[in-house]
C-alpha cells in the first residue's frame, strides 16, 4: 500500500461523539482500506488515493449533524510501497524502543 491517511471525522457539539463517530469508522468497511481508530483519527491505509478519497467521503456522510467537522491528512508516497506500521517501524529502530510512553511514569 502507497497511500496513508489521517481521518477525523466529528459533529460539532457539546456531547459525546463517540456514536456518531462509529459510525464514520464502520463506514471504511465498503472500501479496499485498511485502517486503524486511535483517540485523534483513524489512519487509513490504501493501495490508490482514490479509494481513500471515497472512503473518506463514506465517512463523513455517515455521520449526523447540523455541522460535521472533517480532517484528512494525506501521504501519497509515490515513488516506493510503504505502510503506516514501516513509518512507525523506522522512528523505532532510531529510537531503539517502541515508540509509545506511559506519561504517568
Amino acid at each position: 500500500m502507497t497511500v496513508v491517511a489521517l481521518l477525523s471525522v466529528a459533529p460539532v457539539r457539546e456531547e459525546s461523539m463517540a456514536e456518531e463517530v462509529a459510525k464514520a469508522v464502520d463506514a471504511l468497511d465498503e472500501f479496499d482500506v485498511s485502517y486503524e481508530t486511535n483517540p485523534m483519527g483513524t489512519v487509513i491505509e490504501a493501495a490508490e488515493i482514490e479509494e481513500v478519497f471515497a472512503a473518506a467521503h463514506a465517512a463523513h456522510m455517515a455521520v449526523d449533524g447540523d455541522r460535521v467537522s472533517t480532517f484528512l491528512k494525506i501521504d501519497d508516497k509515490r515513488t516506493s510501497e510503504g505502510s503506516a506500521g514501516g513509518k512507525v517501524d523506522a522512528v523505532e529502530r532510531e529510537l531503539g524502543r517502541t515508540a509509545s510512553g506511559d506519561p504517568d511514569g
